[in-house]
């Protein structure tokens, strides 16, 4: 009978709240205990407890008040436990709540239940396999990068941090899975006992399909839900999968209530991560946000340094230089590029020069320049600054339009391989001097001013995206 009245409940509240709000709030409810005007239903976190009593929840005893006016009091606790026949329903063994919120119309109830155990080996064999390169140690830190590496080092070390989750965004090859590999590495190392899961989007969702296949889902939640710090990679990948999503919002809403920590990484922010439900983009945006820049320079000409330390190779100076002008697009790339220059020189016995490292990577760096033209880099700082394309190209001196003619003119001369004098002549037929006062001043204005060099570097990574 009790079911009965629950199933009709359900079913206006449906109707009233539409599909989408039910899926999220209130199908998850169970019925778990009723009788002598008692009712407990029970939801599987402590924060969706909380939302569907401050939202729903006198809506529910109203229902309920008039679907059997013998119900005098409706309890929202957390738990999902099957239900035990109502028959054989056994007097409450929890401790009761106080008065004074057993006297309100929805009661909430919080039943603390430690975490299942789950084992370093079930962990190792849940996640991915991390990768030792990928340590704080080897990790090159600059100022593109800086926030990110802080944020992870305090996740690292710390048992607790004020922020959960820990979000890393950015391009292609910046850092990000080195980073969360760092973490865990970190951790295993200086924390054995703290259990931390890494894998990507893709497994999770894969683990997740084998679960329903099997109908093994509650062995599926227990797993992921004991870890004390887990790790998604390329969180987009779940974009537009409803089920995975929904899935994992349950997964993150238990991980926070039990207070474990979760980081997360994608190639774009929560708030611009197309296909994702509000309620997750949500719960995304409400830890810390760090985002990996587009890297400079100087970045990857320590980073060049780096990875030729640890390669014990001696590598000259102006190929470093060389390589870390040319291949500005991400970190991998650039790592690669140092390999097959090293690993050539060592295979066939030749001095690593600038001119065989253009002869061994002559598709890679015109791969690169094909990536941006000057012809892109005028059109988008043109309609960055709100002025007529032909503009870069005139002869007008107000700041109006010099200004931004000198910012592209910076920008090809560190986005492309185009010498001087090709600069200029694509800038209205300008001497190559003129190119180089631009990109000096420019660069004395980027030391100067943080706005101006937040500009110029939005507009590098808008084309290096």
């Amino acid at each position: 009978m009790i079911d009965v009245e629950w199933d009709r409940i359900k079913g206006r509240l449906r109707d009233e709240v539409g599909d989408a709000a039910y899926r999220s709030w209130l199908r998850p409810i169970t019925l778990q205990d009723a009788q002598d005007g008692f009712v407990r239903l029970g939801l599987p976190t402590r924060f969706m407890r909380d939302w569907v009593a401050t939202h729903y929840g006198e809506r529910i005893r109203n229902l309920w008040g008039a679907e059997n006016p013998a119900i005098r009091t409706v309890e929202i606790v957390v738990g999902n436990a099957p239900r035990r026949p109502l028959s054989a329903v056994a007097a409450p063994t929890f401790a009761p709540a106080p008065a004074a919120v057993a006297a309100s119309p929805v009661a909430d109830t919080v039943a603390a239940r430690p975490a299942a155990p789950c084992a370093p080996a079930d962990v190792d064999e849940l996640g991915a396999q991390l990768d030792s390169r990928y340590t704080f140690k080897n990790f090159v830190v600059g100022k593109p990068n800086e926030f990110a590496y802080a944020a992870a080092r305090r996740v690292a070390e710390a048992e607790a941090v004020s922020f959960n989750p820990l979000f890393l965004y950015g391009g292609v090859g910046l850092g990000k899975t080195h980073l969360m590999h760092a973490i865990a590495w970190h951790i295993r190392e200086h924390n054995p006992t703290r259990r931390v899961l890494y894998l990507s989007a893709e497994k999770f969702m894969y683990r997740f399909i084998r679960a329903l296949r099997s109908q093994d889902t509650m062995s599926f939640k227990e797993q992921f839900r004991s870890v004390d710090v887990l790790m998604v990679d390329d969180v987009q990948f779940i974009a537009g999968k409803d089920a995975t999503q929904e899935e994992f919002f349950h997964t993150f809403n238990a991980l926070v209530d039990q207070g474990r920590q979760i980081v997360i990484s994608a190639d774009k922010s929560p708030s611009d991560l197309e296909g994702m439900e509000d309620r997750l983009r949500s719960r995304l945006n409400s830890g810390l946000v760090a985002d990996i820049h587009a890297t400079t320079y100087e970045l990857r000409l320590g980073i060049l340094h780096s990875k030729a330390e640890q390669m014990a190779a001696a590598v000259p100076q102006k190929v470093m230089e060389f390589l870390a002008h040319k291949i500005a697009s991400n970190v991998r790339e650039l790592e690669g590029a140092l390999n097959r220059v090293v690993a050539h020189a060592q295979l066939v016995g030749r001095a690593i020069t600038l001119e065989t490292t253009q002869e061994v990577l002559h598709d890679l760096l015109k791969a690169s320049d094909r990536r941006i033209t000057i012809e892109e880099i005028q059109k988008r700082v043109a309609e960055h600054f709100n002025i007529k394309l032909a503009e870069m190209s005139s002869a007008r001196r107000s700041r109006q339009v010099a200004r931004p003619r000198q910012i592209a003119m910076y920008l090809a001369k560190q986005l492309t391989s185009r010498s001087l004098p090709e600069i200029g002549r694509k800038f209205g037929g300008r001497d190559h001097t003129t190119v180089m006062h631009a990109v000096k001043k420019v660069e004395e204005l980027k030391g100067a001013d943080q706005n101006f060099a937040e500009d110029v570097e939005l507009l590098r990574r808008m084309l290096q995206s």
